[in-house]
């Protein structure tokens, strides 16, 4: 009897783990990804917001799922942008100006993704979701241009001013700024394990200085020359309208950039990613 007894305990118990590790549940708990795309930059270069010089952007997420709606993520990202008045065939202005610029941008953010459906990784009912996202971050950049072959950065020559005795009001600007990023995305649970995305993100930013133009032209009289009284670098970058006809238009006081629109940069993403999950097993 005794021996009978102690069977069916082991047997109780036997079964009971075997239905517990059969029905725990599978908890979705966020995703860590990458992501890789196209980056657009808009603003004094650009202001017509043509969609003409993309470049890369990289990057690296992690996203906490707080519901089934609602993730926060934190996102790490490299992208090149650029632009030239040579693409402005349309306004006489902007390719007599002649400006151009290059820059890499390396930014860290916060993000808030809210889905407009519930999405659980592994239930086929709930695998997609179209979603809007917005953050702050923070940003770094140093733009430069290409003089005779040689590559200048334009921020420490103060092409428009900044530093010059004639402009005390004009300081040089950081090369670091805030960002607030704005999107739309959808993704995609292939499986359990991995989601696949497109996400458009347009980043707004407190800086008017990524393509280094903002307010005014200087004026060439306020660049000291070379010890050989040619004209130094910085005066040569502050207007190449010297480059493109006769005679040059960058006269002290005249409109350069439009200092009351800060620059913005458009991101096209694709993202891949890998679920991070736990078990709830069933109480008895």
């Amino acid at each position: 009897m005794k021996q009978f007894f102690l069977t069916g305990i082991i047997f109780y118990f036997f079964v009971i783990r075997t239905v517990a590790q059969q029905e725990r549940s599978y908890v979705y708990q966020g995703e860590f990804g990458v992501l890789a795309g196209a980056s657009q930059y808009f603003g004094d270069l650009n202001p017509d917001l043509h969609f003409n010089t993309p470049k890369i952007v990289l990057g690296l997420f992690f996203r906490k799922q707080v519901t089934d709606y609602i993730g926060v993520r934190i996102q790490g990202q490299f992208a090149r942008l650029g632009y030239s008045d040579v693409y402005n065939t349309q306004n006489a202005f902007y390719l007599r100006r002649n400006l151009s610029f290059n820059t890499n941008i390396w930014q860290l953010g916060v993000q808030g993704d809210f889905n407009f459906l519930r999405f659980i990784p592994g239930d086929g009912d709930h695998r997609a979701t179209p979603y809007l996202t917005i953050g702050i971050g923070m940003f770094s950049f140093d733009p430069y241009a290409y003089l005779d072959g040689q590559k200048y950065y334009l921020r420490e020559l103060g092409t428009e001013g900044q530093g010059s005795p004639a402009y005390p009001d004009r300081k040089p600007y950081s090369n670091i700024a805030a960002y607030i990023p704005l999107g739309l995305g959808y993704k995609y649970n292939l499986n359990p394990k991995m989601n696949i995305g497109i996400e458009a993100v347009y980043n707004f930013t407190t800086t008017d200085y990524i393509d280094d133009v903002s307010k005014t032209y200087a004026g060439i009289n306020n660049f000291p020359t070379l010890p050989d009284g040619s004209p130094s670098v910085a005066a040569l970058l502050q207007d190449r309208s010297y480059e493109t006809g006769s005679p040059p238009i960058g006269i002290q006081g005249r409109q350069r950039g439009y200092q009351n629109q800060n620059d913005g940069f458009l991101y096209l993403e694709i993202m891949f990613s890998m679920n991070l999950s736990s078990y709830r097993c069933p109480t008895y």
